[in-house]
């Protein structure tokens, strides 16, 4: 269902200016929207997407992630999330168990995604859905967001959250890592291959790149990996030729396979993924999730960024504070994170490297621990969703300007 959301179209009549257009309905667009409704801000919120879909993601919920969907109101359990408890890492069939220093949680986005834009409407946010914004531009103090039927809407801040697929005309920097194609495919395994997989995520280096598998709700299992564009090419650019390169350097990952069965035709893809970025940009523009820091897959702390943010630009946004000082705030927050993460996800990708990596695991595993802490964000940074404050900030109706639609 679509919330009806008045068209404001330059009309020669009065419009209304919104407190907040947020564009993307992922975890940090909803949950921003979430926050700002539950306060009292009239809040439109645009997700290109129908209905539930899948995206490219690992899926792992780590112990930041899950502290702030409690405070959303969503507990991952009741939504089916598999408990995680240990990290395997294998190369070329060699393995390394190590117990998670927290604990975590695998639910799909598919899911996930739907209950926090639920949240966000009943909160009081206004949804729409299915449709795109084809444009975002500022103009006379206020901003513009064009539909992608000619419809606009105009308000005092905008939200860019729209994941790793960039907003027409809002392009990110390139990352410190831009070479690496994302694919994602959720599988049902055999029975016993799924027994065995229960309660932990298997990470498999492989020549080129690296993949990772792990059960989440309905007895599903997702598969998701980076490989090297270079590496990619090389066989074809063909799925089967990137899981028969897998299994053939890895017989753990080959016995996993056996008698697996895909929940889809082909993989979802994704490329052009600027790794390593960590937003600079101070130009009143609100930028959340992965349009803010983009952290290595492996690291599994995508999207306890995305709510990270959303809660820290909401905390900021309604104390007064500005974009550019959440801007701020939220990269003294993860740079050091999402610096340590890419330089390990470059030697990752590297054969000489993955070899070195795997045979310190297995003589320190728990310097698997220590990573997956050095990449987490830290105790201290985390936030408490806002409660409602007072502000001036509210929809109120303004004439439009020659130079706005």
């Amino acid at each position: 269902m679509v919330d009806a959301v008045p068209a404001l179209r330059g009309t020669g009549q009065a419009v209304t200016v919104r407190d907040a257009v947020v564009v993307g309905g992922g975890p940090a667009g909803a949950t921003l929207a979430q926050a700002l409704a539950a306060a009292g801000r009239d809040v439109v919120l645009v997700e290109r997407e129908a209905g539930p879909h899948d995206k490219v993601c690992g899926e792992f919920l780590s112990q930041e992630a899950i502290h702030y969907l409690r405070l959303s109101g969503l507990e991952p359990g009741r939504l089916g999330a598999v408990p995680i408890a240990e990290v395997d890492v294998s190369a070329g069939g060699k393995r390394v168990t190590c117990p998670l220093p927290f604990t975590a949680y695998s639910l799909s986005r598919r899911r996930m995604d739907e209950a926090l834009i639920e949240l966000a409407r009943g909160a009081g946010s206004r949804i729409l859905r299915g449709r795109s914004v084809q444009g975002l531009e500022r103009c006379g103090g206020f901003w513009t967001a064009r539909l992608d039927d000619g419809d606009t809407i105009r308000a005092q801040d905008a939200f860019v959250a729209t994941g790793k697929h960039d907003l027409r005309g809002w392009k990110r920097p390139p990352g410190s890592q831009n070479d690496l194609i994302g694919l994602k495919l959720h599988l049902r395994l055999a029975a016993g291959q799924a027994a065995e997989l229960a309660g932990k995520v298997e990470l498999f280096l492989f020549p080129g790149g690296y993949a990772g598998l792990e059960p989440i709700e309905a007895g599903k299992v997702n598969l998701c990996l980076l490989i090297r564009k270079d590496t990619f090419r090389r066989i074809g650019q063909k799925w089967p030729a990137l899981l028969d390169l897998i299994q053939v350097f890895d017989p753990h990952f080959a016995r996993r396979m056996e008698g697996a069965v895909p929940l889809r035709d082909r993989p979802l893809a994704i490329a052009n993924i600027p790794y390593g970025l960590v937003e600079r940009r101070e130009d009143g523009c609100w930028r959340l999730g992965d349009q803010a820091a983009v952290i290595p897959s492996f690291a599994g702390e995508g999207m306890s960024i995305a709510l990270h943010s959303a809660a820290l630009a909401a905390n900021c946004y309604l104390h007064g504070g500005t974009a550019a000082e959440f801007t701020r705030r939220l990269r003294n927050d993860l740079s050091g994170q999402v610096g340590r993460a890419t330089l390990l996800s470059h030697l990752l990708v590297q054969r000489k490297a993955q070899a070195a990596l795997a045979l310190g695991a297995r003589l320190w595993p728990a310097a698997l621990g220590l990573i997956a802490s050095a990449t987490r964000i830290q105790a201290a940074a985390l936030r408490t969703l806002p409660v409602a404050l007072p502000d001036q900030r509210r929809a109120v109706p303004v004439a439009p300007q020659a130079t706005a639609p």
